[in-house]
């Protein structure tokens, strides 16, 4: 705990970290073209993920009003829906169905995260400020305004992760899309530098959500609604902050009362790099499979494994599979799986399926999959331990692999090869082997979902960066509604 004398009432200067997230949002360096470029494909993957994630009615069943008829004619669009909301709800449903299936970016170092979950409060604010300014005969935000604030939110939530593990102290990750939102939103709406210091005072003040619905034996549906919360909360702290709601100055440092010392063991954040670009630039995308992301390499591997043990199920004897650390931790599971949450964060269960069926969609983490008997039998013999290299690699800044090997052992002596990949088709090492990907990702999602003119002019518009940063945000929304 500080020991500083926490009886003064003498009011503090900023906390260096408030002032450089105020500082970064309000004048920071110009991100990169390559980041631009990027974020228009984490732009289209997001919304790809938010039009999967409406096919499932545990997701829609929370969409819409807080309450039923608190619509906003006028106001924030809701993708692939005809909802029309106030910004703060409007940008709860986005986040949902952004999160919903697990199957959005990633960010991974000493915290974990998917940073766009931002988008909900970004495109929400967007959309509704800018229906207000064409009523009034202004010009509102453009698509480039849009990329260039998820720039800046997966940089914050980014650089916060590289070496601030709040999942060490029981904090969900989601507290970080809370601080990125805000401080960026605040901005969006008109802030300046003070009004953003004292939004994103009061989103630290708001403490952490605990991490307790993404584990057993309590993982549940909250772990996908919660970015869409905190993404909501964002957005009503940067309101507040316009009314000229006062700030608190050491809301991280305070002794006793303080971020630090409440939440965070005393310890100060580090902050090893300052905030540009490098977030956007080297984001993790899922691609391929909706699953969490330290098991991404290892369903590749097993989806490599499947022609040679499919007719041989039976006879396996064990299965042996390496992660690294954070895997362990976080997704090495067993015994019974209750539901869909707590089988797509179960390691386990995720390389079952491949093995078995040589593919993984959102619908395998529902019962009439689960209920297969093989998928608890190749589970009770699958054996999970740490590869040390794997580990190192996993946090090496120059690296930032995500490596797992599966080798299948049969009881007649016989096994497969080991099969080993260092980093998945979403990592920027493969973005030529994965971008094509993506885009049909994207193109399947929304034909699903929107008709086909509609679907056509996204696909036109989304192909061209040039044309897409000239878009204003309410011309764009308007091709999501149905």
């Amino acid at each position: 705990m500080s020991s500083h004398d926490y009886k003064s009432a003498k009011r503090p200067d900023p906390d260096q970290i408030l002032v450089d997230i105020a500082d970064y949002v309000c004048s920071g360096t110009p991100p990169s073209r390559e980041a631009y470029e990027t974020a228009r494909y984490c732009l289209m993957d997001t919304l790809a993920c938010g039009m999967l994630a409406l096919n499932y009615p545990a997701c829609t069943k929370l969409l819409g009003p807080v309450v039923p008829g608190a619509t906003l004619p006028g106001g924030a669009r809701v993708p692939g829906t005809a909802h029309e909301l106030e910004p703060v709800q409007a940008a709860f449903n986005i986040g949902a169905m952004v999160r919903w299936l697990d199957f959005n970016d990633t960010w991974l170092a000493a915290e974990w995260g998917h940073p766009s979950d931002n988008l909900g409060g970004i495109l929400a604010t967007a959309d509704y400020l800018s229906r207000l300014a064409v009523v009034a005969g202004k010009p509102g935000f453009t698509m480039k305004d849009v990329l260039t604030a998820m720039i800046r939110a997966h940089e914050i939530q980014g650089v916060f992760a590289l070496e601030n593990a709040f999942n060490r102290v029981g904090l969900d990750h989601v507290i970080l899309v809370r601080v990125a939102s805000t401080a960026v939103v605040t901005r969006m709406l008109g802030g300046n530098r003070e009004q953003v210091i004292n939004a994103v005072s009061n989103a630290w003040l708001d403490g952490g959500a605990l991490r307790t619905y993404r584990h057993a034996p309590n993982a549940g549906s909250r772990k996908s609604w919660a970015a869409g919360d905190a993404t909501s909360r964002a957005v009503r702290h940067a309101l507040v902050a316009l009314t000229g709601e006062m700030g608190y100055p050491s809301a991280l440092s305070a002794p006793k009362w303080g971020f630090y010392d409440v939440l965070f063991n005393g310890k100060k954040f580090e902050m090893p790099r300052r905030f540009g670009s490098y977030v956007m630039e080297n984001v993790l995308f899922k691609i391929s499979y909706p699953a969490e992301f330290h098991a991404q390499t290892a369903v590749e591997c097993a989806m490599q494994l499947h022609p040679e043990v499919k007719g041989r199920l039976d006879h396996i004897e064990r299965i042996v599979i390496e992660t690294q650390e954070p895997g362990v931790r976080i997704i090495d599971k067993t015994g019974q799986l209750g539901n869909p949450a707590d089988r797509d964060h179960c390691l386990q269960y995720m390389a079952a399926i491949p093995l078995i069926f040589g593919r993984l969609t959102a619908d395998d983490y529902e019962d009439a999959v689960a209920n297969d008997p093989r998928i608890d039998m190749l589970r009770s013999k699958m054996v999970v331990s740490e590869n040390e290299q794997f580990t190192r690699d996993y946090y090496d800044p120059d690296k930032r692999y995500i490596g797992n090997a599966i080798q299948v052992f049969f009881d007649d002596g016989g096994k497969t090869e080991r099969v080993a990949i260092d980093f998945p088709i979403g990592h920027r090492k493969r973005r030529g082997e994965g971008i094509p990907v993506l885009v049909e990702k994207f193109r399947a999602a929304i034909a699903h979902r929107l008709p086909e003119k509609q679907c056509e002019a996204i696909e036109t518009l989304c192909a061209d960066q040039t044309r897409l940063e000239l878009t204003p945000v309410d011309e764009f929304m308007g091709h999501w509604v149905i």
